[in-house]
């Protein structure tokens, strides 16, 4: 046991859970088919992910960069503001991607108390079914122009916005040394 002891440095660190759960979120907003804007999501049961979500068009549905959906080819045109339009919009959001894969999967009852890491804070519609499925607690990078933080502090969920750099430091670990927190002889 003593040889193993001195194979790991003395500085050992890693991730908070809520910066390990946030990195999962940015790797899943690299599947987002969205022109305008990329977002990932994951909804967390004491410290395990129990489901994933980013945006974009529906399964079936040609894809927003092939032309998929309108409003977001205005956007990106520069013909619609952010948040404007939503209804037209035929992308769903990361969130309800994460929601909707927990109704799939029947993890339903199991959502209750649970935390949202998103890399936006969540739009009105997404705060709403947060709200419904019983998530408490919703940690993010970024802000969104149609959040109702009231709303949000009304039902009891926290809000809480993570340091970017903190999530910059653990990619670059990823990206570096390899097993940077292990001495190899």
């Amino acid at each position: 046991m003593a040889r193993y002891k001195s194979l790991v440095k003395k500085e050992f660190e890693r991730p908070t859970w809520d910066e390990y759960f946030m990195l999962q979120a940015e790797l899943a907003k690299l599947r987002s088919n969205c022109i305008t804007r990329h977002v990932g999501a994951v909804i967390v049961r004491e410290h395990r992910q129990i489901a994933t979500g980013y945006n974009g068009t529906p399964p079936g549905v040609k894809n927003c960069y092939e032309g998929g959906c309108q409003r977001c080819q205005l956007r990106a045109e520069g013909k619609l503001a952010s948040g404007e339009g939503l209804d037209r919009c035929l992308c769903n959001h990361a969130e309800a991607n994460a929601i909707m894969h927990c109704a799939i999967l029947g993890v339903g009852s199991g959502t209750k108390d649970t935390t949202l890491y998103t890399t936006f804070v969540t739009c009105l519609e997404c705060s709403k079914m947060a709200i419904t499925i019983g998530i408490k607690r919703i940690v993010c990078l970024d802000s969104y122009p149609e959040t109702d933080y009231q709303l949000l502090e009304d039902a009891g969920v926290e809000v809480v916005l993570l340091d970017k750099n903190a999530v910059n430091h653990w990619i670059n670990v990823m990206l570096g040394e390899p097993a940077t927190n292990v001495l190899l002889k």
